[in-house]
């Protein structure tokens, strides 16, 4: 492979990547490398990335603000599809990375890089999220992946590089474990979580209050949709980061939305991740409950089978795949109707359905009443379920002649 001309590095300014930045220069002496992040919502991360990646070799350093298109464009259709992967994963990490290698390939093409880097491990599925991003847009850029080719083999092996060259860096040998965050979520993995039996320490969580300490009177929230896609909160119209910040301050405060999974990654392990999506959380439990009365058994049922499908594709890189694309204008064919309120009751970490209406609902109070009613004539029972018995019957029938 020919050497890069000039290269754009995926870079956070933590331990990973500030070593990979020091070991670009030295790999590839004399090539410019320009330092990326992009801000996806993780705040106090970016404070001093500037002056940190040029003082550790960089030309410059670009920071992409895409909060906003990573919660309209990314964020909420993966809301409206309730994707979920393996029953309790909200795919915070997973959603996030194909926003950031899309306005990733957008500074490559503007800074004349042929070549981009990243810190993602050859174990963990982001190399697959990034590279796969990546190639749907411009497969003729170079991917340089540190993690696969040199000879560092783990975290703490980079900590003593960091330290040979004095690199400034925050993990320790005694709180080795990742994190990560976006507007959607913070991840915690590795280190002293990678023991399944290890009950996370409370120190570890950044956002939200442990439920034991969460206030004793509940909080209500209303969030009202417009075809599938939330619009405010409590009255307040918002824009999709505006909302979903303010949603994730309202549910840290209540110690909703930490969940602590084993997972199996798309490279065939199992790993052990820690989350926290508090407004994430609240977000899927009221789409849920608008859906409940304004959307079609059918079409609910049918979606429904989708979602592991399209929970697996966000999960293992296929953003940008016409699968993915195909499915989504399936979703979104259902959320023409997902128009209405949900009013939502958080206590002591748990997200609770108190209240649901629509001007598109389906729920009749005329039909649905165990009251007398004049609408429904219960003797129609009798014959709908001999029709859908009558394959059960003559089953049993045979069985009974055996």
């Amino acid at each position: 492979m020919a050497s890069p001309k000039k290269i754009l590095l995926a870079y956070s300014g933590g331990l990973d990547t500030s070593v990979i930045l020091t070991w670009l220069k030295e790999q590839y002496e004399g090539v410019p490398v320009v330092a990326f992040c992009a801000d996806v919502g993780q705040g106090e991360e970016l404070d001093g990335l500037d002056e940190k990646a040029k003082a550790t070799g960089a030309e410059k350093c670009v920071i992409a603000d895409i909060r906003e298109e990573f919660v309209r464009d990314f964020c909420f259709p993966m809301l409206r599809a309730n994707a979920v992967y393996e029953g309790s994963y909200l795919l915070g990490t997973s959603i996030a990375r194909p926003v950031i290698a899309k306005a990733m390939m957008d500074v490559a093409k503007e800074e004349g890089c042929d070549a981009i880097a990243h810190g993602a491990t050859g174990k963990g599925n982001d190399q697959v999220r990034f590279e796969l991003t990546a190639m749907a847009i411009d497969p003729r850029v170079q991917v340089i992946a540190p993690w696969r080719t040199w000879d560092l083999k783990s975290r703490t092996d980079c900590m003593d590089y960091a330290k040979a060259r004095n690199i400034p860096i925050e993990a320790t040998v005694d709180k080795p474990y990742s994190m990560d965050a976006n507007a959607f979520h913070i991840s915690y993995e590795g280190g002293i979580l990678e023991d399944p039996w290890n009950e996370p320490d409370e120190s570890i969580f950044r956002w939200t209050k442990s439920p034991a300490d969460a206030p004793d009177t509940p909080r209500y929230v209303t969030i009202r949709y417009e075809k599938g896609d939330p619009v405010a909160v409590d009255g307040e119209e918002l824009s999709p980061f505006a909302l979903l910040e303010k949603l994730n301050a309202i549910g840290s405060e209540h110690g909703v939305g930490r969940v602590d999974v084993v997972e199996n990654r798309f490279v065939g392990m199992k790993s052990r991740g820690v989350y926290e999506t508090p407004g994430g959380t609240i977000l899927h439990h009221a789409h849920r409950a608008i859906e409940s009365i304004a959307c079609d058994r059918e079409v609910l049922r049918i979606r429904d089978t989708l979602i592991p499908e399209y929970a697996a594709m966000v999960y293992r890189g296929f953003w940008f795949a016409p699968e993915r694309t195909m499915l989504q204008t399936l979703i979104d064919e259902a959320q023409k109707d997902v128009t209405g309120e949900a009013r939502i009751k958080l206590f002591k970490g748990n997200c609770i359905v108190a209240g649901r209406r629509s001007p598109r609902t389906l729920y009749d109070p005329e039909f649905a009443t165990f009251e007398a009613d004049e609408v429904y004539d219960q003797g129609d029972a009798t014959g709908f379920i001999r029709l859908n018995a009558l394959r059960l019957r003559i089953r049993a029938l045979r069985e009974l002649k055996g």
